[in-house]
C-alpha cells in the first residue's frame, strides 16, 4: 500500500523505464502498456498533463465521489463501467481490466480518505402505495369489462370510452410510480430517448383487443359495420387479453423489485463483474419465467370468466415483450425497447393494410402472405409472429445489458 502512495510523487524518478518497472511490480500482476481510447474527458490536456506520472490519480480525482461512497471495489468498476470505461480503457491505465483498475482506486481511496465508507446502499423496500397502484389498472379494466357485458346501444359506448381513459390513466400512473417507473441514468453509453413509445404500446394493447377480429373479417371481405363490444358482433372484440395483461401489472412489479433486490445483494458479495454477470443471469431468466407463469394464469382465470378463448401464444408473447421493454427502460435502456416496440407495431399495422389495400385492382397479390399465413396458423399468427421475435429480441439484449453491474449500481443523484 505504501508504494502505491509513492507512485507519482515529486522528485520520483520518471524515465521510461522505471516508471514501466514501478508500475509492473505494484499496480496489477498481468499489465499492458498499450495504451487504448478513453472518454472525451480524460483526453483533455489538463487530464494528460495531471495523470502523466500518475493516471489513476487523476482518474480518481475526475471520479472522487464514487471512490468515497464506495464499500467495495465492484461498486467502483461498476461506476466507471456506467462512465463508458472497458477492460481497453483500463490498458491505459496499466491494468488488464475494469476491477482490476476498481481495486486499486478503492485501495488508495480506503487508505486517503477522511471519512469513514457509508453503509452498504440496498434496494428500496416494497411500499403499500406502489403495491396498491400496480392492482388499479386491472380493477379498473376488469369494472370496465363488466360494464360492457352489462349496456347496450348507447351506452355501451360510453362505458367503453370511460373504462378506456381509465384505464389508461391508472397504467400511466402505475408506471411512473414504483419498480416499473424509469430511473435517471443518463450515462453515456446509454441513449435517452422521448416517450414515443407509449403510441407503440396502445396499438399493441388495441391490437389484442380488435385487431384478430378484424383481421379475420377483413381476411373474409368484412368487416360489415363498427365493433359493438362483444365477441359475435360484425368486429369481433376480445376482452380477455387486455384484462389478463393489465391485471398482470402486478406481478410485473413485483418481479422487477425481486429482480433488483436480488441484484443488489449479488452486487455487494460478488468478486469481480464477470462473477456478476454469472450470477444474475439466472436470476434474470427465472424472473421473466416467472412473470410469464403469473400471466398465463391469469389469462386462464380471464378467459373462464368471460367464455372467450385463452390465446396462450399470442397474449404470452405480448406479455413478454412489454415485460422486457419495461424491464430495461426502467434500468435506463431505452432505445433498443423503442425500436423493438416500434418495428412490431409497424409489422402488426403492415398486415391489416395489405389485406385492404389488396382490394384495390391489380393488388390482389399484397394479401397473399397474410392470407397464406392466417388460413395456416389463425389469425393470431401475426401478432405472435411479431411479438415472439420482438420478445426473443429483447431478452437477448436483455441478458447482456441487465447483466452488468453498472446497471444495478446505486445511483450517485437520485431522483
Amino acid at each position: 500500500m505504501s508504494d502505491l502512495g509513492e507512485l507519482g510523487r515529486p522528485g520520483t524518478p520518471s524515465s521510461p523505464g522505471a516508471s514501466d518497472a514501478r508500475s509492473e511490480r505494484v499496480l496489477s500482476p498481468a499489465t499492458t502498456a498499450t495504451p487504448a481510447p478513453e472518454t472525451a474527458a480524460d483526453r483533455t490536456p489538463s487530464a494528460v498533463r495531471r495523470g502523466a506520472a500518475d493516471p489513476v490519480k487523476a482518474l480518481m480525482h475526475r471520479h472522487r465521489e464514487l471512490c468515497e461512497r464506495a464499500v467495495d471495489p465492484l461498486e467502483i468498476a461498476a461506476g466507471l463501467e456506467a462512465h463508458g470505461i472497458t477492460d481497453r480503457t483500463a490498458a491505459r491505465f496499466r491494468h488488464r481490466d475494469v476491477f482490476s483498475l476498481a481495486e486499486e482506486m478503492y485501495a488508495r481511496a480506503s487508505r486517503d480518505g477522511d471519512a469513514p465508507p457509508p453503509v452498504t446502499p440496498t434496494a428500496p423496500r416494497a411500499r403499500a402505495d406502489w403495491a396498491l397502484l400496480t392492482l388499479l389498472p386491472g380493477t379498473l379494466c376488469a369494472a370496465a369489462v363488466s360494464a360492457l357485458h352489462l349496456t347496450q346501444g348507447r351506452s355501451r359506448l360510453f362505458a367503453a370510452a370511460a373504462g378506456a381513459l381509465a384505464v389508461a390513466l391508472a397504467l400511466r400512473v402505475a408506471l411512473r410510480r414504483g419498480p416499473l417507473s424509469p430511473t435517471d441514468r443518463t450515462t453515456p453509453h446509454r441513449t435517452t430517448t422521448p416517450h414515443r413509445t407509449t403510441t407503440w404500446i396502445c396499438w399493441l394493447v388495441a391490437y389484442s383487443l380488435l385487431g384478430d377480429g378484424l383481421l379475420r373479417t377483413a381476411v373474409a371481405g368484412g368487416p360489415d359495420g363498427l365493433p359493438t363490444g362483444t365477441a359475435d358482433g360484425p368486429w369481433p372484440l376480445t376482452a380477455a387479453p387486455v384484462l389478463a395483461l393489465t391485471l398482470a401489472c402486478a406481478p410485473a412489479a413485483w418481479t422487477a423489485h425481486l429482480i433488483t433486490v436480488r441484484a443488489r445483494r449479488k452486487l455487494g458479495t460478488s468478486r469481480g463483474l464477470e462473477d456478476f454477470a454469472v450470477a444474475v443471469r439466472p436470476l434474470l431468466l427465472g424472473a421473466f419465467a416467472l412473470f410469464l407463469g403469473a400471466l398465463a394464469a391469469l389469462l386462464t382465470l380471464c378467459a373462464e370468466a368471460l367464455g372467450e378463448p385463452a390465446a396462450y401464444a399470442e397474449v404470452l408473447t405480448l406479455g413478454a415483450l412489454l415485460f422486457l421493454a419495461r424491464l430495461l427502460t426502467v434500468h435506463g435502456f431505452t432505445y433498443a425497447p423503442a425500436v423493438v416496440l416500434t418495428a412490431t407495431a409497424t409489422v402488426q399495422a403492415a398486415a391489416l393494410a395489405t389485406v385492404f389495400a389488396s382490394r384495390l385492382p391489380g393488388c390482389g397479390f399484397l394479401a397473399t402472405p397474410v392470407e397464406t399465413l392466417v388460413s395456416t396458423w389463425g389469425d393470431g399468427s401475426v401478432p405472435t409472429l411479431a411479438c415472439g421475435t420482438a420478445a426473443l429480441a429483447l431478452l437477448i439484449h436483455a441478458t447482456r445489458k441487465l447483466t452488468r453491474a453498472s446497471a444495478h449500481a446505486p445511483q450517485e443523484h437520485p431522483r
